[in-house]
């Protein structure tokens, strides 16, 4: 190796020893998020074998109700959120930065930090379990069993350690969205981006609004749990169906946000060994797009039965119809691309064929359930659980294992046993059929789901011990599975580089693979370069293109435009640091005391995550460099500190502020909803006492001061700009002061009115928007005191202003967050 090679390899090392445990780059994130996963998955497919074993036999005392419900709650929460997600996320921070020729993506400390997030969240919630307090109330929490009937800590210990865990699935859709459209190599227009990356950018995108209403609904419910502020109590106004509307605005697109990306490992797969390129890329891309698309009018699928008006349940039918075709457009670009190919057999294959193959067994159920006339007769029984399965395990596990088999050879440069993997394969294939197609039988004839046990003499006996048999026999199938993936190796020789021939990007990895990603970033002109581009792996080998050297010791990566991939920037990425896992732990710590309602706990630990991410955006973000520009080679000398829409920063901000904006109007939808629930909203009085809402005034003074807060902080943006520093100073601390008295005049118009949010769900409804408000206007004063505190140090000046620039556009949403709270509830419905 050459000396440049040498200076690259420093620069990218991995640390050793303890401080191992710092690593940030995406190869040791993203396997130790894998590894996780995983094993959560494995404990949920034990949770799910004790379910079996309960059901075996009628009448079965193995379990106390108490346990199962726990048991039964526990293994959907861990398959959906600890598992279904994040295996996919894990995998895309993996994979991601080798399909886009980059040494990592732009963030890698947020990714390292919602890993540890990840895991303290998930530890915490199945950990409830072995203590006997687990959550009970079902994977979906349904209220008002989960807020009337259940005073311990379980649908607590859910509902904040489960938001928690949405914190690092979010965190992870900002690094890939931000990855996919900005650290391209230089020539990888978008219609030459991997598939791969296609459907994990729709996937997060997705995410980030699929994600907020859950979290908006956590909130809701936590506050009627912890404070007695009623958004699901009949009895005072609220709607338990709130919680399902915002649930399964969550809870469709999650079907897709589990099986797009299962997907893409498939459009990876398939013409690696059919030896030519995908046919129908273009369609696949529309389809992949218009899936996510449909899946959020999907969401009323679930709640046919809850009494909604006909032409709702007409609507959402044909809607829950309509998204079989892009489904059926990406399976018949897969066949046909298996039709003109030369097919080499695998097992990676296998598992692709059966994945399908049962997906589309579970779509065709799914068509049926999407039927009104027929869902009323089906739901809530174990043809729900039967088709469940066949979509999730079909159209998620199966994919999952065939790119487990596929990309291991990249991860650690050894094969999985092709003799193995066929055992594995027919035990899970025979064992998964026996296990949930009787379950569609079973609840045909009328097995409701959710119960402990049954009766004998109903019908439901062989068909349960069937499916427990089955299940055993799927178990196994893993336990083949874990075996091969742990078994020594030691002895087993390195596979040869690309073992599979493929055609796409990540190939290109060195067998043992070097932490820098790739030895120099190429220009790239196809979609498959492996195959089409001459002696591209020796030309990046020998360092012929771009960053093939790091003189100043530093992490280096290509910022390009979004649609051209044009080079834009040389970004600087952080390398090793503990701060991430100290960050993670201490916002642990304000979920996981809250649970308890140990507050001055949560907020010491408040305040150190407080500390510690400002410590971390401090020494780590928008360092001003030592030199404007840097040669990056071919005689290209590209800015290594950037502002604005060009930057990376800027658009993380950007997709950050997309989020929380839909919680926020989640929110106000809930406010909404129960007027629309209501012949009256809010009523004259409640329980013997006048209603008084907070006024018109105080809250659109409220809106008026946001507003000339948000003017003074373009004028500060300005002033930086213009380098007038008096000016700058005076702006930011006028709007800080401005903010001040906007959040002021909020919270006063409810104190004044006297408005007690236990007392009727209009008032609750009224303080969560205006309690969302402030706490939002309390950060934005935050970011105000860090940008002038910047501009002292030095760290920021005229020419290097990413910090002021980004925090202006948080602002512009936090105007709109402003005006709507005050305009909603000044003004409608209005109250005196």
């Amino acid at each position: 190796m050459d000396e440049r090679g040498e200076r690259l390899l420093k620069a990218w090392e991995t640390p050793k020893g303890w401080r191992y445990w710092s690593a940030v780059n995406n190869s040791e994130v993203g396997l130790w998020y894998t590894l996780t996963a995983f094993a959560f998955f494995l404990f949920g497919g034990v949770l799910a074998l004790v379910i079996r074993i309960q059901l075996a036999v009628p009448e079965n005392d193995w379990l106390t109700p108490e346990q199962y419900n726990q048991v039964f709650t526990m293994h959907g929460s861990v398959m959906m959120f600890l598992f279904a997600v994040p295996i996919l996320e894990a995998i895309s921070i993996l994979l991601l930065p080798q399909m886009m020729g980059a040494r990592d993506l732009p963030f890698p400390r947020l990714s390292a930090y919602g890993f540890w997030c990840f895991l303290i969240g998930g530890v915490f919630v199945c950990g409830s379990l072995f203590f006997g307090v687990g959550p009970r109330g079902g994977w979906f929490m349904y209220p008002p069993m989960t807020t009337e009937y259940q005073t311990d800590v379980g649908p607590d210990i859910w509902l904040l350690g489960l938001s928690f865990i949405e914190v690092a699935s979010i965190a992870a859709a900002v690094e890939l969205i931000v990855g996919a459209l900005k650290c391209r190599p230089p020539g990888m227009r978008l219609n030459l981006i991997p598939l791969y990356a296609w459907y994990i950018l729709v996937v997060a995108v997705m995410i980030l609004f699929a994600f907020p209403p859950l979290i908006a609904g956590d909130l809701l419910m936590e506050l009627e749990r912890a404070l007695d502020w009623p958004f699901f109590d009949a009895d005072r106004g609220g709607d338990p169906l709130l919680w399902q509307h915002l649930f399964w605005i969550f809870g469709h697109p999650e079907v897709y946000i589990v099986f797009l990306p299962s997907i893409a490992l498939v459009a990876m797969i398939v013409p690696t060994f059919a030896r030519t390129p995908m046919a129908g890329y273009g369609w696949i891309v529309l389809a992949a797009v218009g899936t996510g698309f449909l899946s959020f009018g999907l969401w009323v699928h679930h709640m046919f039965t809850t009494g909604l008006p006909g032409i709702t349940i007409g609507i959402f039918s044909a809607a829950s119809e309509a998204v079989a075709i892009p489904t059926g457009v990406q399976i018949f670009c897969f066949i046909a691309t298996l039709l003109i190919g030369r097919v080499t057999k695998s097992v990676c294959l296998l598992f692709v064929l059966a994945g399908l193959a049962t997906f589309i067994i579970g779509g065709l159920t799914g068509v049926m359930v999407a039927i009104a006339p027929f869902d009323y007769q089906a739901h809530d029984t174990y043809f729900i659980v039967g088709h469940l399965h066949y979509v999730l395990v079909g159209g998620t596990i199966f994919p999952i294992i065939a790119g487990l088999y596929y990309y291991y050879p990249f991860v650690t440069g050894k094969q999985l046993s092709e003799r193995l993997g066929m055992i594995t394969f027919w035990l899970m294939l025979v064992g998964f059929n026996v296990a949930f197609f009787p379950m569609h039988l079973t609840g045909l004839i009328g097995m409701p789901r959710r119960v402990y046990t049954y009766p004998s003499g109903m019908g439901f006996e062989i068909p349960n011990l069937i499916s427990t048999a089955g299940a055993f026999v799927l178990g196994a199938g893993f336990v083949v599975l874990l075996w091969d993936l742990v078994r020594p190796k030691g002895g087993q020789p390195l596979v040869k580089r690309n073992i599979w021939n493929a055609g796409t990007l990540e190939w290109i990895a060195e067998v043992p693979d070097r932490p820098w990603g790739i030895r120099s970033i190429p220009i790239i002109s196809t979609r498959y370069p492996l195959w089409e581009q001459d002696n591209l792996m020796s030309d990046v080998d020998d360092g012929k293109f771009y960053l093939p050297d790091a003189e100043e010791g530093l992490r280096e990566t290509l910022v390009t435009s979004t649609v051209d991939a044009e080079p834009m920037q040389c970004l600087r990425v952080p390398g090793p640091t503990f701060l991430t896992f100290f960050a993670a732990l201490f916002t642990g710590g304000v979920f996981i005391f809250s649970t308890y309602h140990w507050w001055v706990a949560a907020g010491v630990s408040g305040a150190l995550s407080f500390i510690t991410i400002l410590i971390w955006l401090w020494t780590g973000t928008a360092l001003i460099p030592e030199k404007d520009n840097k040669d990056v080679g071919l005689g290209l000398s590209l800015p290594i500190y950037v502002s604005g829409p060009s930057a990376v920063g800027w658009w993380a901000m950007f997709i950050t502020m997309l989020g929380d904006m839909t919680a926020f109007v989640s929110l106000v939808f809930g406010y909404f909803f129960y007027w629309t629930v209501h012949e009256q909203f809010p009523p004259a009085e409640f329980d013997g006492r006048e209603i008084i809402g907070p006024g018109t005034a105080w809250p659109l003074v409220s809106v008026g001061l946001g507003v000339v807060a948000w003017i003074a902080v373009i004028a500060a943006r300005s002033s930086n700009r213009s380098d007038r520093s008096g000016w700058f100073y005076s702006m930011i601390g006028g709007s800080v002061l401005l903010a001040i008295g906007s959040a002021a005049a909020l919270v006063w118009g409810p104190i004044t009115a006297g408005m007690d949010p236990t007392h009727h769900a209009y008032s609750a409804a009224v303080c969560v928007l205006v309690l969302w408000t402030v706490v939002h206007l309390s950060v934005g004063v935050v970011m105000l005191v860090y940008c002038a505190a910047r501009r002292l140090a030095g760290r920021m000046d005229a020419r290097h202003d990413a910090d002021i620039v980004n925090v202006t556009l948080c602002w512009h949403f936090l105007l709109l967050t402003v005006a709507v709270t005050g305009s909603v509830i000044a003004l409608f419905p209005k109250v005196s």
